[in-house]
């Protein structure tokens, strides 16, 4: 009893070489290329779980960098502010800072800061950062609330 193969070049003599058969089965099947659909199945679900738990990351580092750029803004009018003091004898608000000054908050940041002949006080705040916190403070100088926090950066 002969026997053609899909694929196959040579016909098989079951009655001959009857071990023959599985073998001629088994390399038929071997010469299949791609995937099956479980397999892409299987990948995609596992490219989805890798997804679900890297979007959260990235998203909290994002709102780590906008709390970065609020301590710089804070660091920045710290050292305007100084430089105000300098060439007034006094420090100044914010809007003195801005108009004489030409000190300018990152985008997506708002500030509202004072300022006396003792000290000054600046509150910055990005309103686009999800978690808390959102906004850091400074005092410096008589306004401090006590003198560990006098120049230290509090984001509550």
């Amino acid at each position: 009893m002969a026997v053609a193969l899909p694929n196959a070049r040579t016909e098989w003599n079951l009655t001959q070489h009857p071990s023959n058969a599985v073998f001629a089965l088994e390399e038929g099947m071997m010469n299949r290329k791609g995937f099956t659909l479980i397999e892409l199945l299987i990948v995609v679900v596992i490219i989805g779980i890798l997804a679900a738990i890297a979007i959260p990351k990235f998203a909290a580092t994002k709102d780590k960098a906008k709390l970065a750029s609020v301590k710089t803004d804070i660091r920045n009018f710290m050292t305007a502010q100084e430089g105000y003091f300098s060439d007034f004898s006094l420090y100044g608000s914010y809007a003195d800072l801005t108009g004489q000054q030409g000190f300018r908050l990152s985008s997506g940041n708002g500030g509202v800061g004072t300022g006396s002949a003792g000290g000054y006080t600046i509150t910055v705040t990005n309103s686009s950062i999800a978690s808390t916190p959102n906004n850091c403070t400074v005092s410096v100088g008589t306004v401090a609330p006590s003198v560990t926090d006098d120049g230290v950066i509090l984001c509550p």
